[in-house]
């Protein structure tokens, strides 16, 4: 069965999306002459999309290597066209690790194999955006 959301408008620029988990999302866009918001950008969702399935992907093949880190984050920068439709044509994905004895083979490894085998929203926007990615490790004292 596919997958099926439903957007529903809640007025102004501001519209609500559900999930097939349940959850829901709000959704909105900067207004000239409007200081106020009350969601998220479609875009930047994009982006948002891509760090947690590929965070998804790394972290549970680093519990599968019974790799312990401190912490882990990805930063997700994009470059949008100039002309409309507005897409991303460039996306840059950085993986930052944190730990006193980090294992750097296996944390590429896990980057590696989301990047390339397991991660299907950065497949998706590898059709249509040229995608770097790089690999930070912060040493923390034990």
């Amino acid at each position: 069965m596919p997958d099926k959301i439903t957007t529903h408008w809640k007025g102004g620029l501001t519209f609500e999306s559900d999930n097939p988990s349940g959850k829901s999302v709000i959704m909105d866009t900067n207004i000239v002459g409007q200081t106020e918001r009350f969601g998220l950008s479609p875009k930047a969702m994009m982006l948002s999309s891509l760090a947690g399935c590929s965070a998804l992907d790394v972290i549970s093949t680093l519990d599968k290597m019974k790799e312990i880190i401190d912490d882990f984050k990805i930063e997700v920068s994009g470059e949008l066209t100039d002309e409309h439709p507005r897409y991303y044509h460039s996306v840059e994905v950085n993986y930052h690790f944190y730990g006193s004895d980090l294992n750097k083979k296996k944390c590429e490894r896990a980057v590696i194999l989301s990047v390339e085998k397991y991660c299907g929203v950065m497949e998706m926007f590898r059709r249509f955006a040229k995608v770097e990615t790089q690999i930070f490790y912060h040493p923390t004292e034990k």
